[in-house]
């Protein structure tokens, strides 16, 4: 007697199975009744392993966030798509990146120079602080006027590769790419000067 329900349900478990492997028909019936309401919640509903101890739980978020800025800061540095953080990822931002890495501008010498007119303001030479603060000043219109060339530049070219993507603060991005220095600059440029992106 219980034996033939054990082989009637284990056949229809053998059945379910199958079930799951082979494509059904949504027009055919599933075959099944439809589980309690109660019954599919418990199913989705899974429990939360919590340490009771506060200090416990606390030490293991900072292990967990140390380990995740870990990956992120390899990541950067070695340019592994997986573990950038969510503002350097895709295929249009690594565009964005091969294209303004490939290219000389003079933004990327902005804050050396400054340093250098901060230097020379402080002297107490009236010429040279008058000079240098000229400088400072035909410097910095050519760097807007170079922000102005990479934007259009760059706006172009992902009009022409990424027609039907969001290429939204893509520019923007690649500007302030253009204000670090190459070699601090991260994720760590991909491409030589001069190189097609």
């Amino acid at each position: 007697m219980f034996r033939r329900r054990d082989d009637a349900s284990s056949a229809a478990t053998a059945l379910a199975e199958q079930d799951e492997k082979t494509p059904r028909d949504p027009q055919a019936k599933k075959g099944r009744p439809t589980p309690k309401r109660s019954e599919a919640e418990a199913g989705l509903r899974t429990r939360v392993t919590v340490p009771k101890d506060r200090k416990e739980a606390a030490r293991q978020s900072r292990e967990r966030m140390r380990s995740e800025r870990e990956k992120q800061r390899t990541a950067l540095l070695e340019g592994d798509e997986r573990y950038l953080p969510a503002r350097d990822k895709g295929p249009v931002r690594r565009y964005v990146r091969d294209y303004v890495d490939s290219r000389w501008s003079m933004a990327e010498f902005f804050l050396p120079y400054a340093v250098v007119v901060l230097v020379l303001s402080i002297v107490q030479v009236d010429i040279l602080r008058l000079l240098s603060t000229l400088l400072f000043l035909v410097f910095f219109v050519l760097v807007i006027l170079d922000f102005v060339r990479l934007g259009l530049g760059l706006r172009k070219a992902l009009r022409e590769r990424f027609p039907d993507q969001n290429t939204r603060g893509a520019v923007p991005y690649g500007l302030m790419r253009t204000l670090q220095m190459r070699r601090l600059r991260l994720p760590k440029p991909q491409v030589k000067r001069g190189e097609r992106p």
